[in-house]
């Protein structure tokens, strides 16, 4: 079965860490679909932005707690992939 890529790729992070990762090691963070698998992820990077995915890593990051006066909740959990790009490759996020 195969899944468009818009809807494996939510998102980019767009952090200071992550900023700083892409600049460095050739690598990109994205926020992704929670069924995703590595693979889906690869070829979607590869459909959508034109580039060579040499690997991909998961994590999934917990929801923070989080108050408002008396009032607690929970922010979602998410799943987050760090794709690294093969030598020469690049990705800039920021172009139109």
């Amino acid at each position: 079965m195969s899944r468009n890529p818009h809807t494996i790729l939510m998102r980019p992070v767009l952090s200071e860490k992550s900023l700083a990762r892409s600049m460095e090691n050739r690598r990109v963070v994205f926020e992704i679909a929670r069924d995703a698998n590595k693979i889906e992820v690869a070829r979607a990077v590869e459909s959508v932005f034109g580039v060579k995915v040499e690997k991909v890593n998961t994590v999934w990051v917990r929801g923070k707690d989080k108050r408002m006066g008396r009032f607690q909740g929970r922010r979602p959990d998410c799943k987050r992939a760090v794709v690294t790009l093969k030598q020469g490759q690049t990705l800039n996020l920021f172009e139109s």
